[in-house]
């Protein structure tokens, strides 16, 4: 068996650790087992890192498109019950107390 000491990228879709630890050779399973951690760990916690902050920055540009929706639609509204209320003539006055 001959060690080998290139890397290959990471995978663009990272599903586990363990996955990615069950891919390797047997020799580094066993350094893993003895708790030694090369560069490819740090890598990992990176990619993870990444791919997180992508999520977050994707989630925060749908708030702001939500956000802009509802203040859209808002507007709409606070119009509509501008002209609906700037058209309405007043209730003539029956003379109880309950119109004064």
């Amino acid at each position: 068996m001959t060690m080998s000491t290139s890397w290959e990228p990471l995978p663009s879709i990272y599903r586990s650790k363990q996955e990615f630890l069950a891919s390797l050779p047997r020799w580094r399973r066993l350094l893993q087992k003895l708790n030694w951690h090369p560069t490819i760990d740090k890598k990992v916690q990176r990619y993870a890192l990444e791919q997180r902050i992508l999520q977050e920055e994707k989630a925060i540009e749908q708030l702001k498109k939500e956000n802009a929706r509802l203040a859209a639609s808002n507007a709409r509204l606070e119009r509509f019950e501008r002209e609906h209320w700037s058209g309405l003539t007043p209730h003539p006055s029956t003379g109880d107390s309950w119109s004064s």
